[in-house]
């Protein structure tokens, strides 16, 4: 069964253990990955694969970024705290 459903992507959203364990380490529980995926912004790395990344008002730690994969489903692949959106050249 899936972790939860994103409105915003219509599709089932899959957390990896990969993931998991990253959000315990960094203190990110299910509701804020839940808001970063519904609300944040989106930059695409590939056609299946982007950085969906947001500001959380109430953490000292932001941006908050889920590396995704998009096919049938969201996969949720890893979770990153202090992450810096770069240019690319």
């Amino acid at each position: 069964m899936a972790d939860f459903f994103s409105k915003r992507f219509g599709k089932n959203v899959w957390i990896t253990h990969h993931a998991r364990q990253s959000m315990q380490k960094r203190g990110i529980d299910d509701a804020t990955l839940e808001q970063v995926i519904e609300e944040g912004e989106i930059k695409h790395r590939s056609n299946d694969a982007m950085w969906v990344f947001k500001h959380i008002e109430a953490r000292t730690d932001n941006l908050i970024c889920a590396a995704v994969v998009e096919k049938a489903a969201i996969v949720i692949k890893t979770v990153m705290i202090n992450w810096e959106l770069e240019d690319e050249l």
